[in-house]
């Protein structure tokens, strides 16, 4: 199966066999799947089609405009994103009508070859089975089955009939990486390949005002240092070499655009909060204030939440090869039309002169749905024609440069009735995650 979405350890690519090997009828350990290259066409639509309403606001209407827009938005915006817990959710019956169009085909290549009709046969485990046993495995069947067009809407099994949808199995990917062999972006290995690391501004949205890499340029393995607008990038003979050299660069940076510290930036938020007209109001039902106002008794509490960093298990990585008017890219990622529409820009080049090839990731949470790390490795490499360039951050890199999960303060109010509470008042204040996407 050419997958449209990546495994970060989510088990995505276990479901994905799933779905399909349970219409296609075939041993589901026996399906082997790939990423897809970046293409619009496995666009998601799920996550397309979320919509402005709370959550709980489910109807008829809803759905459907849900679906309208996962499918038209999907396709315009080639959403081909790992995100927002949706992977199942778009490929449910997707996978399932790709593994039913391709059991439909099979069956009607044996009928012909048989000469019997299609109706009076049956599938088992790979093959394709006449009413007086005989049998024809779908590898023997695939030249012509090939050449049949499938149904628009094949008949999807009953879940009754279900061998494998609902059941706990194992991971497709689990004896790989128990052993080791599963390669995720940091494992990726080239011929004459170089390896770098970047160090950019620690105050984010600022520049870099100069750099020193006098003391760096003569350490042992470095090959060259890079002047990347908001912090440097080094190319060594090896990422240790790469490092060291990094923290050798003297650099200037620019101050910060924002409160220079945590108790400061906790202050803005918190003024924020004490503003009486809220910018957005995500449920008011009944008289909530008025209900607050004369309970005898009102339970406070307040809430606050950091910013947090992703901290992927795996460091963020790319690699990058560009060489006679073509750029590669290897990345784990979670958008990889993304990674090859930035990657382009940068080059100067047209989108189909980029390739991406998304390996396992070792974690990506949304941190991976970013571009940051596979652009840097595409500014490296386009100083170095016809040489790899793999761009390995390091740890304080990685949990500096996140895309955080903003900092929050909530504070509630609430009335206890005899069973349940009779009143709730949820005031939050946080910068917002959809303003930075």
């Amino acid at each position: 199966i050419i997958t449209p979405r990546a495994e970060m350890g989510q088990g995505i690519h276990t479901t994905l066999a799933a779905l399909v090997a349970e219409e296609l009828d075939v041993d589901w350990q026996t399906i082997k799947t790939t990423h897809g290259p970046a293409s619009g066409t496995y666009f998601n639509s799920a996550i397309a089609g979320i919509l402005p309403y709370p959550d709980y606001e489910h109807s008829a209407m809803r759905e459907t405009i849900s679906d309208i827009m996962g499918q038209i938005g999907g396709k315009m915006m080639q959403m081909q994103l790992t995100g927002g817990s949706t992977s199942t959710k778009d490929a449910f019956e997707k996978m399932r009508l790709a593994g039913a169009g391709a059991r439909h085909v099979l069956i009607e290549a044996a009928a012909q070859k048989w000469q019997k009709p299609a109706s009076s046969l049956k599938t088992k485990d790979g093959f394709v089975i006449s009413p007086d046993g005989e049998k024809l495995s779908y590898y023997e069947l695939a030249s012509d089955a090939a050449n049949i067009a499938p149904p628009s809407d094949p008949k999807l099994k009953d879940p009754s009939q279900w061998r494998y949808l609902g059941k706990n199995m194992p991971r497709v990917d689990m004896v790989e990486k128990i052993t080791g062999t599963a390669q995720f972006g940091i494992d990726i290995k080239l011929p004459g390949m170089l390896f770098a690391t970047v160090r950019m501004n620690p105050n984010l949205g600022a520049k870099m005002k100069s750099y020193d890499a006098s003391k760096a340029e003569k350490m042992a393995g470095v090959k060259k240092i890079v002047d990347m607008g908001n912090g440097i990038g080094v190319i060594a003979d090896n990422t240790w070499a790469a490092f060291e050299a990094a923290k050798a660069v003297s650099i200037e940076w620019q101050e910060a655009p924002y409160p220079k510290d945590t108790k400061a930036i906790m202050s803005t938020i918190e003024a924020a909060l004490g503003n009486p007209e809220p910018n957005f109001t995500l449920r008011d039902l009944g008289d909530v204030n008025t209900s607050l106002k004369t309970a005898e008794k009102v339970i406070e509490a307040e809430y606050r939440v950091p910013y947090l960093a992703h901290a992927t298990m795996e460091p963020m990585n790319a690699t990058a090869l560009y060489k006679d008017g073509e750029v590669t890219v290897w990345a784990g990622n979670q958008a990889p039309v993304l990674v090859q529409q930035k990657a382009a820009e940068i080059a100067e080049l047209d989108t189909e002169k980029v390739t991406v090839h998304t390996p396992y990731l070792g974690g990506g949470f949304g941190r991976r749905c970013e571009f940051d790390f596979s652009n840097y490795a595409v500014q490296l490499a386009k100083t170095m024609p016809g040489t790899p360039i793999k761009v390995t951050w390091t740890r304080e890199e990685d949990m500096t440069h996140d895309y955080y999960r903003p900092a929050a303060i909530a504070r509630f109010k609430g009335v206890m009735g005899k069973a349940k509470p009779t009143a709730l008042k949820a005031d939050i204040a946080s910068q917002s995650v959809m303003q930075q996407m």
